[in-house]
C-alpha cells in the first residue's frame, strides 16, 4: 500500500477540491505564477551592471558606518 497508485492520487485530488474549491486553487495558481515572475524579474535586475554598481556603493556605505 503506497501512494503510487493513480486511484490514491485521484482521491487526494478530490479531497483537495472539496476542501479548497476550484476558485481558490485557481487563485493559488495565479499567485504562484506572479510570484515566480517577480522573482525572475528581481534576479534579472540584480544581474544588470547598473544595479551591481549601486549595490556595491550601498554595501561600501554600510561598511563605513
Amino acid at each position: 500500500m503506497g501512494f503510487s497508485s493513480i486511484t490514491h492520487w485521484l482521491i487526494v485530488l478530490l479531497i483537495v477540491f472539496l476542501i479548497f474549491g476550484t476558485s481558490k486553487l485557481r487563485n493559488i495558481g495565479s499567485d504562484l505564477g506572479a510570484a515566480i515572475k517577480n522573482f525572475k524579474d528581481a534576479v534579472k535586475n540584480e544581474n544588470t551592471p547598473k544595479n551591481r554598481a549601486s549595490t556595491r556603493k550601498t554595501a561600501k556605505t554600510r561598511a563605513r558606518k
